[in-house]
């Protein structure tokens, strides 16, 4: 059994927000290994991000109060959102427009899509009622060219109420399990299991503590194994109290674990091949990582100022994010190698990315920063005579580089190639050298070496 790892990364943070986060979810795995970050905040503007890498893709505006939770259906086609404003509401995840509106008579605190993409919400909040929305029949307007077409609005009087009359306490979280025909509710410290057919509430479970966190946790099924906690199947994590609570199978009723920790925990999120959870302290503002076999702590994250109220693991489990009070969210990496915006290794001075071996960095001799960066290629037979070495400056670490000066070898030489580069001024700690090795002066050069540099170079090469 493979011990979980503990990362040293810098967490990529996402800002935006003006208030604090109160939820964030991924989308499944999309075309080309893609997909999608959604987060609820109390500024009641959701928003839409690259999972990866966190940018910002768009932010659905309408609702006039907080928003609870937000979530991506099946297909990332629609993100549905909960708020104060006594409403849920589904977008358009392409356009931002807004398809339906599903109006309440109380702050609508819990939304949740089913796996099989059958159209179908359920919503729960204030009113103590868990309800299922059948949106198939009701298509919104096709817009035309110039016009935006009005949502649908739909009264809560014309959705399915499940288990009638069960609830005791607001219902602040909704999952759907793998069987579309199971629901499961947390309402103050009670998890219920529903069985839609029926309608019938069919078990429960009393926690030790209020329930603040309860999600579904699962990996696209390409990343996903039989030797995974949980076998494959997705695994529900429930925090309440102290206790991380976990419960697997096809209807999420088979409890695997419960692990007592010394703190209180706000929210938690479980990764399933790694074998490991995270969950946000309460009080505090730290983010701490747990074995699964033996609940041991094997890591600390640092950099929020408010209590974490969410986490979620992306659908390849590479890397996992949390929202905090403090308004802000940060991108956690749970991979080795090069992953979104993360390098491959870190060091006090250089950052790489790729597969080149022949590459030497002679110019960090000392721990002060230098004023001449130097490398070099070895003459060894490695390096085809006849290949290229591309080098690019990138003004910032997140802009494209600029275009590559093309550093040819000159056959007839035994000695390296050399170049470098003057340092101008430490002032930019953002910028990129791109190097990357060319078989050939016409092939398609391979994966960067990337050198991140703490001073600003100047494009002065020698």
């Amino acid at each position: 059994m493979t011990e979980p790892t503990r990362r040293q990364t810098v967490p990529l943070t996402c800002h935006g927000h003006s208030r604090p986060v109160t939820h964030l979810s991924f989308s499944p795995l999309e075309k080309e290994e893609s997909y999608y970050m959604i987060s609820s905040c109390k500024d009641g503007n959701p928003m839409l991000r690259d999972g990866q890498t966190g940018d910002w893709i768009g932010t659905f505006l309408g609702h006039k109060g907080a928003t609870w939770q937000a979530r991506l259906s099946p297909d990332a086609s629609t993100a549905a959102t909960s708020s104060a404003d006594f409403s849920a509401k589904i977008w358009d995840t392409h356009t931002g427009e807004l398809l339906y509106v599903l109006q309440h008579g109380h702050i609508v605190r819990a939304i949740a899509y089913p796996y099989d993409n059958s159209g179908l919400l359920a919503t729960g909040g204030y009113e103590k009622k868990l309800r299922i929305f059948d949106l198939a029949d009701q298509r919104p307007a096709t817009s035309t060219a110039g016009t935006t077409p009005e949502p649908v609005t739909i009264d809560a009087s014309k959705a399915f109420e499940i288990g009638e009359g069960v609830h005791k306490d607001i219902i602040k979280f909704i999952v759907w399990a793998r069987d579309p025909n199971v629901i499961i509710t947390a309402a103050g410290d009670t998890l219920r299991w529903f069985d839609l057919p029926s309608r019938r509430c069919v078990r429960e479970a009393k926690l030790e503590g209020e329930i603040k966190s309860c999600e579904l946790v699962s990996l696209a099924p390409s990343y996903s194994a039989p030797t995974d906690i949980g076998g494959g199947l997705p695994v529900l994590a429930v925090a309440a109290g102290k206790t991380a609570y976990f419960w697997g199978g096809s209807r999420a009723e088979d409890e695997l674990k419960r692990i007592t920790l010394p703190h209180g925990i706000a929210s938690v999120g479980l990764d399933l091949k790694g074998r490991k959870f995270v969950v946000g302290e309460e009080p505090g503002t730290w983010a701490r990582v747990y074995t699964w076999d033996e609940g041991k702590e094997i890591d600390v994250h640092k950099g929020h100022h408010g209590p974490i109220w969410s986490i979620a693991f992306s659908p390849d489990g590479n890397l996992y994010a949390t929202g905090s009070e403090d308004g802000t969210i940060k991108m956690w990496k749970n991979c080795d190698g090069y992953y979104g915006l993360w390098p491959k290794k870190q060091h006090p001075y250089t950052q790489t990315a790729g597969v080149l071996k022949d590459i030497t960095n002679q110019g960090f001799a000392s721990p002060n920063v230098p004023d001449l960066l130097s490398f070099q290629v070895p003459a060894t037979s490695a390096v085809d005579p006849n290949s290229d070495l591309l080098l690019s400056y990138s003004p910032n670490k997140f802009d494209r580089p600029l275009s590559p000066v093309r550093l040819r070898r000159d056959a007839n030489k035994a000695s390296p190639l050399r170049f470098e580069i003057d340092v101008e001024s430490p002032s930019d700690t953002s910028s990129d050298l791109l190097l990357s090795y060319s078989p050939n002066k016409y092939d398609k050069p391979l994966s960067p070496v990337r050198l991140r540099l703490h001073t600003k170079p100047t494009s002065n090469l020698r």
